[in-house]
């Protein structure tokens, strides 16, 4: 039975409702569905391959999925990571065998897709257990999710797959999918001429953020929330008179959203904390940071905060940066982003965003060195590749506590920096004997510059 992608049923959810039911209908997507482009040539050849539609939440994955295999008129099966495991998996793949048995079905001879809606929610062991359903090419795997694939689906499992991104929906493909609501007479409201200005239109697009679904579902409330119901036709808009003996069907409609989203009170960015547009938008007041942009720096920084993440997340991070970006070019930085966590939590969230909004700017405008960050991953790295090698740790920079380390020659001919001049011995090995190496080349910035005066004059000292 082929998927029905809206039901007539009224009470059903706008969005739900104004699913298109033919690939020609989907409205953004250009850069996969246009002419050339590779979905497009995929439905040209009438054969779907297994692929990963990865795209932030609002943008029609699911929806495409499955027009994409009404599109070759393939059996599809669904399935929802969120309440679907390794059980459902096995009684798909035993009716799907069943089938491919029955020599007389006709349905034995269509493409079979399975579509998994949000796929990465899948563990390893359910994604393991489709490998030799997409391998013996029992199924089409087509995986829909918000999350970055190569993250959140195994290596063998991804290898198998072409990795679709869709893409954020702009204002002129918002802006068709609401004319198409306002004129559809089946599914929309194009029976009730409802009317808005475009000002007032985009002030919708504005606040759905790129989603669809948020679009839809805040036209669908705005609407109800004018009072005016079309399930209701005897009812009159709140404020509007319908022409005496007109039938409402034949009525034009104005409705002025203002009041209606000053009633719904101020729009809130929401992060999903585990969505790539979360991480991104960390991404980028980090980068900010690094660039030395306090304005920017500041921006990325409330949208976190309006966004509602955690402000000693954010801290975190910023303890990270001062690390990572500013390190010895200020050591200060590093203090005053622990100061800033400390403030956190004694002040709570709203009075202590104020000294979050400090420590980025100070970490913006101060000097930038990454060079203790790279001697650091240099040191680590050597170490690592060095695997479980025994490397002898000299005699002299042993510990002696006991007597008989001390006989056993621990911490012999050890010369003591603080008894030589500049507090320095000059000549003195502290790597490995045969081994010696230069992670830390400090930057000519900040502090960092008279470290590299000092390290210059200790080094012509051990000449």
């Amino acid at each position: 039975m082929s998927f029905n992608l809206f039901s007539s049923n009224s009470h059903e959810p706008l969005a739900s409702r104004l699913r298109p039911q033919k690939i020609t209908d989907f409205i953004g997507q250009e850069h996969l569905l246009g002419p050339g482009c590779a979905l497009s040539q995929m439905l040209q050849a009438g054969r779907i391959h297994s692929m990963v539609l990865w795209g932030p939440p609002g943008v029609g994955k699911t929806t495409l999925a499955h027009l994409l295999g009404e599109a070759v008129s393939a059996n599809v099966k669904t399935l929802s990571a969120v309440n679907s495991g390794v059980k459902e998996i096995r009684e798909i793949t035993l009716e799907l065998e069943n089938l491919k048995k029955d020599l007389f079905n006709t349905q034995q001879q269509k493409q079979n897709i399975l579509l998994i809606d949000e796929i990465h929610r899948f563990s390893k062991s359910q994604q393991d257990a489709l490998l030799p359903l997409v391998e013996s090419g029992l199924i089409t795997l087509i995986g829909a999710t918000t999350e970055n694939p190569s993250f959140e689906l195994n290596k063998a499992l991804l290898s198998r797959t072409r990795v679709h991104v869709l893409k954020a929906l702009d204002a002129p493909d918002l802006l068709k999918i609401l004319n198409r609501a306002l004129e559809d007479k089946d599914q929309g409201y194009g029976n009730f001429l409802i009317k808005f200005d475009l000002e007032d239109k985009l002030k919708l697009i504005k606040l759905a953020r790129q989603d669809a679904r948020v679009l839809l579902n805040l036209l669908e409330l705005v609407i109800e929330l004018s009072g005016f119901s079309p399930l209701c036709p005897s009812a009159s808009p709140s404020g509007l008179s319908l022409p005496q003996g007109e039938r409402r069907e034949q009525a034009e409609i104005s409705i002025e959203i203002d009041p209606i989203l000053k009633h719904l009170g101020e729009n809130i960015l929401s992060f999903d904390k585990q969505g790539d547009i979360f991480y991104d938008a960390i991404s980028a007041l980090h980068k900010s940071i690094r660039g030395s942009d306090p304005d920017a720096s500041l921006y990325w920084l409330a949208k976190l905060l309006v966004g509602g993440v955690d402000g000693l997340y954010i801290a975190r991070r910023l303890i990270r940066i001062a690390s990572e970006d500013v390190g010895n070019a200020d050591p200060r930085a590093l203090q005053i982003c622990i100061n800033t966590w400390d403030v956190l939590e004694r002040l709570g969230a709203g009075e202590g965003e104020l000294a979050l909004g400090q420590a980025v700017l100070f970490l913006a405008c101060a000097p930038k060195s990454n060079a203790g960050y790279l001697a650091f991953n240099q040191a680590m790295a050597l170490v690592k590749q060095s695997g479980s090698a025994e490397i002898e740790i000299p005699m002299h920079l042993r510990n002696s506590p006991t007597q008989l380390m001390t006989d056993l020659g621990y911490g012999k001919n050890y010369r003591y920096p603080h008894d030589e001049p500049h507090a320095y011995a000059a000549g003195e090995h502290y790597f490995p004997a045969g081994v010696s190496y230069e992670f830390y080349t400090p930057s000519d910035r900040g502090l960092e510059k008279q470290i590299q005066e000092r390290l210059k004059f200790l080094k012509n000292l051990k000449k």
